[in-house]
């Protein structure tokens, strides 16, 4: 049986409609993920640099922007669980330039910038509650990893009912297996797949 027969079979991978007013998430797309010697490698640069037209796509249509970084205290004091699994992450701290943003996609006045300590830009932050006071019922997610904080980011997204779309060529990850395989999954169970090409597709 071909692999996404079981998915049609069980009626997976479905189109969400387009939501009234779409936000920007660009996760984690800081200096350490995508410098291969700290959190990056495989297609995180080139993703990082495929979402410059995407940001200023949502930026002519004056719709929210949202980045997210992973920071901790200096002192280790906010760190967890997720942290005895990835001990490096306990080096993201605001001193450390790989906590930054990258300076191509640096952001602007009227941003909102959410430093969070877990994988989803949702999980014990305000970006919910930000996002709805804007009017905004869907999300258009960028970033990394794909199979990480992106993917978090999505699920945490449609339980919160809004509609996520993620676009394929702006987000990337470490591994080229584990980002194809998220992609996939995600299509199929969670999130709109669409390139950078097909903004028409996020637009209202």
């Amino acid at each position: 049986m071909d692999e996404t027969e079981i998915y049609r079979k069980q009626q997976m991978g479905g189109t969400i409609e387009k939501g009234r007013k779409s936000a920007l998430i660009i996760v984690d797309f800081t200096n350490g993920f995508i410098d291969p010697e700290i959190f990056g490698g495989g297609n995180t640069l080139e993703a990082a640099k495929a979402t410059i037209p995407l940001l200023a796509a949502f930026r002519r249509r004056a719709l929210p922007v949202v980045f997210t970084r992973i920071v901790y205290a200096e002192d280790g004091s906010d760190t967890g669980i997720w942290c005895e699994k990835v001990p490096r992450l306990r080096e993201l701290t605001e001193s450390n330039p790989a906590s930054h943003i990258v300076d191509f996609l640096a952001p602007e006045a009227g941003d909102l910038i959410v430093n969070k300590t877990q994988p989803s830009a949702f999980f014990d932050t305000n970006l919910g509650s930000v996002l709805r006071a804007q009017g905004v019922d869907a999300v258009t997610v960028a970033g990394a990893t794909t199979s990480g904080c992106v993917r978090a980011t999505v699920v945490d997204a449609i339980s919160a009912n809004l509609r996520p779309t993620v676009v394929s060529d702006c987000v990337g990850d470490r591994a080229l297996g584990p980002h194809e395989a998220n992609l996939f999954d995600m299509k199929q169970k969670y999130a709109n797949l669409v390139s950078s090409t097909e903004l028409d597709e996020i637009f209202a």
